[in-house]
């Protein structure tokens, strides 16, 4: 069905209102940090006498002044607010000025002394793997006897393979504004994807109940997993501020403070050997990955193990052995980003079947196929290596549409015959599959809440617990609300989310925000129509049974009068019947045992496949993408245009983070790459020329119970764009003059994709190298 964002009139008007846009109160005041110039350091001391004598300066925060606990970290408490002793990362916020206005706190800022001990720093993933330093004991993921079955593999390759971070570059950066209000609560309006962390985590600063603290999101002007616990600290200083001074606070971090102070998608590096027969069909696979986690641990535990068991991505094999640890840097904390670990473990997975590819000399897209997860004739299915079942897997059917409408074969052919033609540009064309878990990887997050009212006019006002970031969430729970009431949804008024309207709710993130928020806000609206049928049949004389509602009107099953949906609310209200209802939801059928690394974690799969196809220049390694087709799953849409958007959205970000975002940094441990002028996002340029999307029809019905029948789609399209990454190493692969193995870095920059033209040139496929050491 295709609806229009509800806010679509509000964004391209200007009318929208964000945190940082809100009608300003009397005597608000601003924040700006004071930054450490070490990556590693002892805090000797802080003066804040110059600044504090400045015009317009109110205050300035030091780790001495939390009345609470100095901590926002959302799993291990490891995350101080303001750093009291010791500095663990370049630009730490080691104290915050309040004044009047920004510039003038801005300018305090540069005025606070502090006095430090350089300590030595891990600043690479390297580093700290070499150091030892890790935020937790290893993670694992295993079936059968990988190491056995490695050994008695016909064919065996290792290697390794180092995966970049990426900046979530929201438009709308972190901000927050507090006021203790007349009864000593302290209201929030932050940009947040999880309002209730940031209530709970709040709370845990000052030193107070949750009850007494009141989390509103607005909208975001995105997010991406940026703001699902990183929103908290700024919340949390913004409060502090406004519980000290007694005034209202605001903060909203310029671009470069946002790149500085906050994480990334973590980088990775992996290293692999593999086991596979002589037609590429994986037999036993072994890996060791690491993640960048930074100086604290954030979210980096989950981050992991869906990069972990996202490994396999739509492959199944028979003997695996999957280690995973933590790096622990003096870098800014690394966090959620869209896809939360699922790209890197995918990127891993489809750096070893173009791998085994390469080995044999085989196409790579027969490879991959071959190695799909399949359903026997008698319905039984494979089992991923932590024990879940593949169930409604329809990615054969998926991928052998895609090819043929997108032509693969004969574009392939014409691929070829360009590269036979032309020695300083070459062509590539690859097709990849996506298999995306929908669920918290937590089970207990996979639960929400709904409050729903009627009014007497016949209006109706909708909570739900989930955040809106420009993704059309609150699009989707007005179609639901319309939907199972009958009603137009101009009926309808969506309020913002708020943690006392619908409380203990979770981040709106993994792609679950319309699974979840849709099935509560269904609940809710069942329990209000319960309460309505009754009251409808008295008045059309029939059995409760018998009443529908459809078109703003109420009517018997079969035709006859028709009531309008006002007058049986009235009727309702007259007899005394509650016209408020909250919904529940919990997804059903989910575990996972962390340590044992198995368990059922998802409620369903995501499949898509994309087909890109790309043109390499051989002197300076620029590339063009020439066409891309994407067919993703999104199972019986709620809104298509909206699906349509983010499965265009994803792709062109997983475009950007692996082949033009390139995070820096100098010996310092300074981001360098802190602004739009030295960090590259996709721009229209990098948009390809010819691009298709469609989505995919399934041909049977799913056996989980999904909100009408959709699918999540927030991040699984984002790993579509490891289809360009493939196709540029097929570009690349035709420099040489024989088959080779292409190591291609990612992000594949230009600098990077000349650097392997150079290398294939130079070389022809070796012979696999001494197995590198991945036991425990």
């Amino acid at each position: 069905m295709s609806r229009k964002h509800e806010s679509a009139g509000g964004h391209v008007s200007g009318r929208a209102v964000y945190t940082d846009e809100q009608h300003p109160p009397a005597g608000l005041l601003s924040l700006w940090p004071v930054q450490a110039p070490h990556a590693h350091a002892r805090i000797l001391s802080v003066d804040a006498t110059a600044a504090l004598a400045m015009p317009g300066v109110v205050r300035v925060l030091t780790a001495h002044d939390i009345p609470g606990e100095n901590d926002t970290g959302p799993i291990l408490h490891d995350e101080p607010l303001i750093a009291g002793e010791r500095v663990q990362f370049y630009g730490q916020p080691v104290a915050w000025v309040v004044a009047a206005d920004e510039a003038q706190a801005r300018a305090a800022a540069n005025l606070v002394k502090v006095n430090y001990e350089a300590l030595p720093a891990l600043l690479t993933l390297e580093q700290a793997i070499a150091a030892q330093s890790f935020h937790l004991p290893p993670a694992q993921v295993s079936r059968g006897d990988a190491l056995t079955a490695l050994e008695l593999a016909p064919r065996r390759v290792c290697g390794e393979v180092s995966i970049g971070g990426q900046d979530h570059f929201y438009l709308e950066t972190q901000a927050s504004w507090v006021q203790i209000d007349a009864e000593g609560l302290v209201q929030i309006v932050a940009s947040t994807q999880h309002p209730t962390e940031t209530q709970i985590i709040v709370a845990r600063v000052l030193g107070i109940a949750a009850n007494r603290v009141v989390c509103r999101c607005l909208r975001m002007g995105g997010g991406f997993g940026g703001k699902e616990t990183q929103a908290n600290p700024f919340a949390a200083i913004a409060a502090l501020a406004a519980w000290h001074t007694q005034q209202p606070v605001r903060i909203k971090l310029s671009r470069q403070l946002d790149m500085q102070l906050t994480g990334k998608r973590h980088p990775f590096l992996a290293r692999y050997e593999v086991g596979f027969d002589s037609n590429g069909l994986l037999q036993a696979l072994s890996v060791k990955i690491y993640a960048d986690g930074g100086w604290s641990a954030d979210l980096s535990p989950p981050v992991l193990m869906r990069a972990m068991v996202h490994i396999d991505n739509a492959y199944f094999c028979p003997n695996v052995h999957i280690v995973g640890l933590i790096g622990k840097t003096h870098l800014a904390s690394n966090t959620a980003f869209r896809g939360f670990g699922g790209p890197q473990g995918m990127l891993v997975g489809e750096e070893i079947l173009a791998r085994i590819a390469a080995e044999l000399n085989l196409p790579a897209d027969e490879v991959r196929e071959r190695n799909f997860y399949r359903t026997d004739g008698d319905g039984s299915c494979n089992f991923t290596p932590y024990g879940q079942p593949v169930v409604d897997n329809h990615l054969a059917e998926l991928w052998q549409q895609l090819k043929a409408s997108s032509e693969f074969d004969a574009r392939r052919q014409a691929v070829a015959r360009h590269n036979a033609a032309h020695a300083h540009s070459k062509r590539g064309i690859a097709i990849t599959p996506v298999k995306f878990g929908i669920s918290f990887n937590k089970t207990e997050y996979n639960q929400a809440g709904a409050l729903v009212h009627i009014y007497t006019d016949g209006s109706i006002q909708l909570n739900h617990g989930g955040t809106e970031m420009g993704q059309g969430l609150h699009t989707k729970m007005l179609a639901v609300a319309s939907r199972v009431l009958g009603v137009d949804v101009a009926r309808i008024r969506v309020m913002a989310t708020s943690t006392d309207k619908v409380p203990n709710t979770s981040a709106t993130a993994a792609s679950s925000g319309s699974d979840l928020n849709g099935q509560a806000v269904k609940a809710a609206c069942e329990t209000l129509l319960a309460r309505l049928r009754p009251v409808a049949a008295s008045m059309l004389g029939g059995a409760a049974e018998q009443v529908c509602f459809t078109d703003d009107a109420v009517f018997l099953h079969g035709g006859g009068r028709r009531l309008a949906f006002g007058d049986v609310v009235h009727a309702a209200y007259n007899a005394r019947i509650s016209l408020s209802a909250t919904g529940y939801y919990r997804t059903p059928g989910l575990s996972w045992d962390p340590k044992q690394g198995r368990g059922h974690p998802f409620y369903y799969y995501a499949y898509g496949a994309a087909v890109a196809e790309v043109e390499v220049c051989g002197f300076s390694g620029v590339h063009q993408l020439r066409r891309v087709d994407l067919l993703h799953d999104v199972g019986e849409s709620l809104a298509e245009d909206i699906d349509r958007g983010q499965v265009e959205g994803g792709f062109v970000q997983g475009l950007g983070w692996l082949t033009c975002e390139e995070l820096r940094w100098n010996a310092a441990g300074r981001l360098l790459t802190d602004a739009p002028s030295t960090y590259k996002i996709p721009t229209l340029g990098e948009v390809p020329r010819d691009f298709r999307v469609a989505l995919f029809r399934r041909s049977q019905e799913p056996s989980t119970d999904v909100i009408f029948g959709s699918k999540g789609v927030g991040e699984p399209p984002l790993m579509l764009a490891l289809s360009v990454r493939e196709a540029l190493r097929e570009a690349v692969a035709a420099f040489a003059a024989a088959n080779v193995a292409v190591q291609l870095a990612s992000p594949a920059t230009p600098e990077a994709i000349f650097q392997a033209i150079e290398q294939a040139r130079q070389s022809a496929v070796q012979p696999a190298a001494a197995a590198l050491d991945l036991a425990d």
